[in-house]
């Protein structure tokens, strides 16, 4: 990564993210032409395809030699080492809904190594950035501050969010079980429905916890970062050390609640399937 420059990187994708944002927020409260991907509850919307061909043409013309995955298609060689995993719209149900909760995210790899994030919530003009080493910050109407995960670490004072994968529907692994299981244990459980957007309230000590299965590397690359940079730790579900795959189960957390959920996670996978 010798003579890449990262502050310089992380504005030009502040500034996509935020263009991003603007034609998401053009088309909010607009009739919507949705399609069904994967699922009954996989929806993509004209303004997601919209949103990624303004992304991926931004980031193109920004560093011609790096690598884009995009939710909506896109897939290009790793170039010199570095790819852009990118969510042109995290939230489409919601924003399908004109529900006030999704988000544009980006995140920057060097091989598998974290380089910088950024999620853009245009509805309350929210920009959540990080470098690697060099923290992780929030911009909105109020200014600009670090973010810094909570010290809570009585798990019943917690308030977690999750969400419900897209084979809800039709596949036992479902998340029923952990949420009965951490909705008897935490102060309480909120699904808004962007991924990423929960994971970064994390880092903002917004929330104390986050748990979902089967999220995709476009929700994550940024938020995962966000959460490190801030003093909290991520892990895969069964307590793995973390790493970037297409597809996998998530915890996230303040640091201190992070064994207990892993035990309540363990033990909702030992329950029968409901």
């Amino acid at each position: 990564m010798t003579g890449f420059d990262r502050q310089q990187a992380l504005v030009t994708a502040i500034d996509i993210a935020r263009e991003a944002g603007a034609l998401l927020m053009d088309g909010f409260g607009r009739e919507k032409r949705i399609e069904r991907k994967s699922s009954a509850v996989d929806w993509v919307t004209q303004y997601d395809k919209a949103s990624e061909e303004l992304i991926v043409g931004r980031l193109r013309a920004a560093f011609p030699d790096h690598g884009l995955v995009g939710e909506e298609g896109t897939n290009t060689g790793r170039g010199d080492g570095f790819r852009w995993y990118i969510d042109p719209l995290d939230g489409t149900s919601n924003y399908a809904h004109n529900f006030p909760m999704f988000c544009v995210s980006m995140g920057l790899y060097h091989g598998d190594d974290p380089v910088l994030g950024v999620i853009f919530d245009p509805i309350h003009a929210e920009t959540f950035t990080a470098i690697t080493g060099e923290g992780a910050f929030l911009d909105g109407p109020r200014g600009r501050r670090r973010l810094q995960v909570t010290a809570e670490t009585d798990l019943a004072a917690g308030l977690l969010a999750t969400g419900f994968p897209y084979d809800v529907h039709t596949s036992p692994d479902n998340n029923l079980n952990y949420v009965n299981l951490f909705t008897r244990r935490a102060q309480g459980i909120r699904r808004a429905g962007s991924a990423a957007l929960d994971v970064a309230y994390v880092a903002a000590g917004r929330l104390d916890g986050y748990w979902e299965l089967k999220v995709y590397c476009w929700d994550m690359s940024a938020a995962i970062l966000m959460v490190q940079e801030a003093g909290g730790r991520v892990t895969f579900l069964d307590g793995r050390p973390i790493r970037l795959e297409h597809r996998f189960d998530i915890l996230v957390s303040n640091g201190a609640l992070h064994q207990p959920m892993l035990n309540i996670a363990a033990e909702a996978r030992q329950a029968p399937m409901t």
